[in-house]
């Protein structure tokens, strides 16, 4: 039986996910937020096994960039790298957003 991968979540990735549930609990309901939480969570933690089976980020991988894979739980997208047993959150975005231009703004943003 295959090692299972370690979670970890990048800051930013952290900062992505509670950015989203905020949205949603002030512009829906606690209770959606709540769920969103609790279903993307349960899709991330089947990374433990085989993250490899996810699809390479399209975007990135026209930028040469083949490190970086996604899991979809529509319309989320959660980006992520695989580094010997563990798997790297690095991103966590609402799927109908431009993800070239949440890039751009992500390099250019001061905090």
């Amino acid at each position: 039986m295959a090692s299972k991968f370690r979670i970890c979540f990048a800051e930013v990735a952290l900062s992505d996910f509670e950015s989203i549930l905020e949205y949603i609990a002030l512009n829906d309901s606690v209770a959606s937020a709540t769920y969103v939480h609790d279903a993307l969570m349960a899709r991330i933690d089947t990374l433990t096994d085989h993250p490899e089976r996810c699809r390479l980020v399209p975007e990135l991988k026209e930028m040469g960039l083949s490190q970086f894979r996604e899991l979809i739980w529509k319309p989320y997208r959660v980006c992520f790298s695989i580094h010997k047993q563990e798997v790297a959150i690095v991103a966590v975005l609402d799927g109908r957003r431009d993800l070239e231009q949440l890039l751009i703004d992500r390099a250019f943003r001061r905090d």
